[in-house]
């Protein structure tokens, strides 16, 4: 199978990730439970785990970063501490249900600053058009879909500029497209660790600005157990129960893995595929292709459609031949609705450090095989 899917999950892992689940499961218990050496081996990648990630997103205290068990998990604590009902929300139109779904069964009022695919320009515009007087705002910064890159870079400046706290959804950029939490000065930043962190499903970062957050689960923590209510300090606020150990393990390791080849490499290997595969298929009839005239506002992800076939039916000949893509609106119509692919959606190829240039030329290959 060449998998193309990695926008969704990335499948292939370095070995030291599937060694590090199996290992914790192994050897490790519970964090702040013990002080027995399980446990203690335990607190110890959790810890470990937690200053790779503030050293990766240049986090200023490791008690801002929250383990979550997903990116959506993230984003709900997010939009539930900073929305209440009636409040007017601005979000991109590139955003996926993880966003939409939330600030909508709060009762937000939910203005949509769209703007064209791949135009940043435009993207900051109508920001700027839209934040005065909203409550907060939300901007992925690299759309599922497309690939495109936001601007959140000044899209987060506008906001400080207009008092409006920022979720930024990092899903899509996380492991690729840099991101300086510090620097940035949004609100909470949250992304899963199952897709570009190399980590395994079931394990998320949500960043938090300070500790003003409402938490959606309530339980144990290890710490202040006398009390009925959470305490008020983080990470504990919001992380209640046992800790997935052996999922944290194995993001610890995705995350060293990163460290050694850095974000700007696996970008730039995800952006030459892209581009040896877009002019693969550029040269067949009936193939619109989703692509930014500037590279740089594009990361390693191309939906295209085929002209005259279901985005579905393409995926799934594309499986027959070994092909593994995302076909449909991707769980963001919203972004489809943005740039006029709501009707027929498309087809994703979305690529990950481990594809080659062979797996791409083949893959193009069984595009032009489809068509004819």
């Amino acid at each position: 199978m060449i998998y193309l899917d990695s926008a969704a999950t990335t499948l292939q892992k370095p070995a030291a990730v599937r060694y590090a689940v199996s290992e914790a499961m192994r050897t490790m218990s519970s964090p702040g439970r013990g002080g027995y050496e399980s446990a203690m081996l335990a607190a110890d990648t959790v810890l470990d785990c937690r200053m790779a990630l503030a050293d990766l997103f240049c986090v200023r205290e490791l008690e801002q970063v929250i383990f979550t068990s997903s990116a959506t998990h993230g984003l709900n604590i997010a939009i539930r501490s900073l929305v209440k009902p009636g409040d007017r929300v601005v979000i991109s139109g590139y955003e996926h249900n993880a966003v939409w779904r939330p600030l909508w069964g709060i009762g937000a009022d939910i203005r949509v600053a769209a703007s064209p695919l791949f135009r940043p320009e435009d993207a900051v515009a109508a920001f700027q058009k839209a934040l005065p007087g909203a409550k907060a705002a939300v901007c992925c910064q690299v759309s599922n879909v497309f690939g495109y890159i936001l601007p959140v870079e000044q899209i987060a400046a506008l906001c400080r500029r207009e008092g409006v706290p920022l979720i930024v959804d990092a899903s899509q950029a996380a492991g690729s497209v840099g991101l300086d939490f510090e620097k940035l000065g949004c609100a909470f930043a949250a992304m899963p660790g199952h897709k570009g962190l190399m980590g395994p499903q079931g394990t998320g970062v949500l960043l938090c600005r300070d500790g003003d957050v409402e938490p959606l689960f309530y339980g144990g923590t290890g710490s202040v157990s006398q009390q009925a209510e959470m305490p008020a300090f983080l990470p504990d606020r919001l992380e209640p129960g046992t800790h997935n150990v052996p999922g944290i393990a194995g993001l610890l390791a995705g995350v060293r893995w990163l460290q050694g080849r850095t974000c700007a490499a696996v970008l730039d290997h995800e952006r030459q595929l892209l581009e040896d595969f877009s002019q693969r298929l550029a040269g067949l009839d009936r193939v619109r292709l989703f692509k930014a005239e500037d590279p740089a506002c594009q990361a390693g992800v191309l939906s295209v459609q085929l002209e005259g076939m279901d985005c579905e039916e393409a995926a799934e000949a594309l499986a027959g031949r070994g092909i593994a893509v995302r076909a449909g609106l991707h769980c963001a119509p919203l972004a489809h609705e943005t740039a006029g692919t709501l009707e027929q959606g498309t087809v994703r190829f979305s690529f990950s450090p481990f594809n080659t240039f062979q797996e791409v030329a083949a893959a193009a290959e069984a595009v032009g095989d489809i068509l004819a």
